[in-house]
């Protein structure tokens, strides 16, 4: 993508050119103000400053004409003063400063070598522009330095931002923000996302008042409880329909989000590090990445701009076309109990089933027979493969299927040889309270990093290896910057020299989910819960961040490990089909229905994958509390696909119809109930989906929307649609 900057020669003069091209990032200047303008073709940033004081964000929102006067903005952006204020209101700039008289929570806290307090005032120093917007404001009497880069995409509607902050000699950080964004006059709440372990991506509506809204994850790493997203809907936004702002911070190491409403009505969204993550003093700190989206219809919008980013710009595929495997991971069917000729005989069942890839899960290595013990002993445990992995390799490649292996390359057991040899090498106090019996190593550490490397790929050199399941089981003792960059820099360093393995972002589930993560690895495990009526709700609200392609999902056992739910395999391997598809259940569990109703899913996964790995996910809007549908739209919008989970049973008798989104009104779609067999007794009537296919308009899919037969809860209705 490129852009271009387009010179204004004065206040209330037209560009130059005779439009702005989509992309383009614009500049005016006059003597008392700097402007900018931001634009990737459905939304508009634009960006002032008086004097040359820091800029700040006058607007954003739908695309401005290619001629609006952006000095008239700024001046129109000024609010009055009355009674009880300043003279003139403080600046909500890019980087809120205490020493303007800012009222609300400051954009950088910083403390000079000594551990002074710094109070900085910025002034203009240059712009700059090369696919990038550069701001760059100094602090001479400070020695600092801050940079501001916006860079827009206007294929995903995505604006990327960052914040550097460099200093003439190193200095102690607390808190620096992102690009600070006002929050928008007309939402009435916030959404942002909490969770736990096997219930991640719950969503927390919160309403705009006086004060602060501060969420700050302390744990180390992303966490469940803790995903670094915000929906901002306006008043009346559904999934559908209304504006809605997005933002998601790309960093696995703990956030710090402040939504702030001032004395005076304004909103400002901060977003970094979590606060004192940073340990040392260094002349340069740096955000991470700050995604940002406006959308105009509904939710649905910021979902679709951050599922095609971080699909297409974040993730870096080892085969790019080719398509996703169905999985086969043997956790829940044997767990630390390895014996080579049942992990043979689970394999042959997987491959029947359908499976193309089979991953090969905790207790390979070291003494490894529960979780006290072994971890960051990484070598094949001779007792359970005295041939070593290649036997189980071999016939696993035999079957058509790929391999792939377990690690938790952070961790460690006391009860390990590691451990007793090198205890310097533990991140936290010696008496630290430990996590499922594990303490983390130190990943600041160069030698650590670099045995970890060596242990790795001796592995991965030595056998056929295509894929890995990365763990992290614990929060870590303590918040540090340094860790997480460590360990980023161990997974950079073996996709560098192991460049066609794919690597699945695990933390007991999906407590390490963030596009920082997803620029080194492929997939994420959402949750450890394989229970499919949780598994509909937190795929559904994942998907505000995550596309299908990325986030794995397995059918597990008919009496699911971690919930006790008992579910028929019809609901488990529909919800599974929602995602990455994949099996975790023991095969041997299944009857011979279980066995034809999972290769039939399985199979239909497999014919329609090819369009849904592109697919847009498309929240619906159901009339009913009870049902948790979605739509799969294509990226041609050609076809779709829509889930309609039965999660509880209605308040009313009869089914009510359920609308779709995203078509062309005037164009006719076929739509067929594709597992209309499935329809129970009690369902008496004869709806026309029980009985054929029908062709209608985009308008009445929309507008009215589709009536589905009645079922029980617990139950998933698919529906096919194509555009004639």
């Amino acid at each position: 993508m490129t852009t271009d900057i387009v010179e204004q020669s004065g206040a209330g003069q037209a560009p130059l050119s005779s439009e702005l091209p989509v992309g383009a990032i614009a500049k005016t200047s006059q003597s008392a103000k700097h402007v900018w303008r931001v634009d990737d073709g459905r939304q508009t940033l634009v960006l002032t400053s008086t004097n040359d004081r820091l800029p700040q964000v006058v607007y954003w929102g739908p695309r401005l004409p290619e001629g609006e006067d952006l000095e008239t903005l700024h001046a129109a952006a000024i609010i009055d003063v009355t009674g009880g204020m300043l003279d003139e209101n403080p600046d909500l700039s890019l980087c809120p400063e205490a020493t303007r008289s800012f009222p609300g929570q400051p954009g950088l806290i910083v403390r000079d070598s000594d551990g002074t307090p710094l109070l900085p005032k910025f002034c203009f120093e240059k712009a700059e522009q090369n696919g990038t917007l550069a701001l760059t404001y100094a602090d001479n009497a400070n020695g600092l330095t801050l940079t501001f880069s916006f860079v827009c995409d206007p294929q995903t509607h995505i604006i990327t931002c960052l914040t550097t902050l460099d200093a003439t000699r190193p200095v102690h950080l607390h808190w620096l923000a992102a690009p600070v964004l006002p929050g928008p006059q007309q939402s009435d709440e916030m959404i942002d996302v909490s969770g736990r372990w096997c219930g991640e991506f719950q969503l927390s509506r919160t309403a705009w008042a006086p004060g602060m809204r501060y969420r700050e994850n302390r744990t180390g790493r992303t966490g469940h409880e803790h995903f670094p997203g915000l929906i901002v809907p306006c008043r009346g936004a559904t999934n559908t329909e209304g504006e809605a702002y997005g933002f998601h911070y790309g960093w696995s190491g703990g956030h710090k989000m402040i939504a702030e409403e001032l004395q005076d009505g304004r909103r400002q969204i901060q977003w970094g590090h979590a606060a004192r993550m940073e340990t040392e003093a260094a002349t340069q700190f740096k955000t991470a990445p700050l995604y940002i989206t406006y959308s105009d219809t509904g939710l649905n919008g910021c979902a679709v701009a951050f599922q095609r980013h971080l699909r297409d710009r974040v993730v870096t595929w080892p085969k790019p076309d080719a398509p996703r495997p169905v999985h086969y991971n043997c956790w829940e069917a044997v767990y630390f109990d390895h014996k080579l000729p049942v992990l043979k005989d689970i394999a042959n069942r997987a491959a029947e089933l359908g499976a193309e890839r089979f991953v090969l899960d905790d207790g390979w290595f070291g003494n490894r027979d529960d979780d006290t013990r072994s971890l960051s002993d990484w070598e094949v445990d001779p007792r359970k493969y005295p041939d070593g992995l290649h036997p189980l390799i071999d016939h696993v490649h035999s079957l058509g299927m790929t391999f792939g292996i377990w690690f938790e390359p952070e961790m460690i057991n006391e009860d390990s040889d590691i451990h007793r040899a090198n205890p310097h090498w533990v991140f936290g106090a010696e008496d630290q309270t430990l996590g499922r019996q594990q303490k983390a190593l130190n990943m600041a550490l160069k030698e650590v990093r670099d045995f970890l490397y060596d242990r790795m790929s001796g592995i991965l050199r030595d056998h056929p290896i295509d894929y890995i399941k990365w763990d992290h089981n614990r929060v870590l003792p303590m918040p540090d910057a340094s860790q997480t960059r460590g360990s980023y820099r161990l997974i950079d360093r073996l996709r560098a020299d192991f460049p066609h393995v794919e690597i699945e972002s695990c933390a007991s589930g999906g407590g390490r989910i963030d596009f920082g993560i997803l620029e080194r690895t492929q997939r994420v495990w959402l949750s450890d819960s394989n229970d499919a009526l949780e598994r509909l709700r937190i795929q559904h609200d994942a998907a505000l961040f995550l596309p299908m392609v990325v986030t794995g999902s397995h059918v597990g056992p008919r009496v699911c490990h971690t919930s006790g739910r008992t579910l028929d395999i019809t609901f488990r391997a529909w919800v599974a089909a929602q995602r990455h598809m994949g099996f975790e259940m023991d095969p041997r569990e299944l009857d011979e229905r279980e066995a034809a109703v999972l290769k039939e899913v399985t199979s239909w996964w497999k014919h329609h994958r090819h369009w849904l790995q592109r697919a847009d996910i498309l929240r619906l809007d159901s009339a009913d509390p009870a049902v948790m549908a979605e739509q799969h739209l294509s990226y041609e919008q050609d076809r779709f696909v829509v889930f309609a989970g039965k999660a509880a049973t209605s308040a009313q008798i009869a089914p009510r119809p359920l609308r779709l989104t995203g078509l062309s009104p005037d164009a006719t779609y076929r739509v067929r109930l594709i597992n209309r067999d499935s329809a129970p007794t009690l369902s008496r009537g004869n709806p026309v989906l029980k009985e054929r296919a029908i062709d209608v308009s985009g308008t009445y899919l929309m507008r009215h929307g589709m009536t589905l037969p009645w079922s029980f809860p617990e139950r998933m209705w698919v529906l096919e649609g194509e555009r004639l």
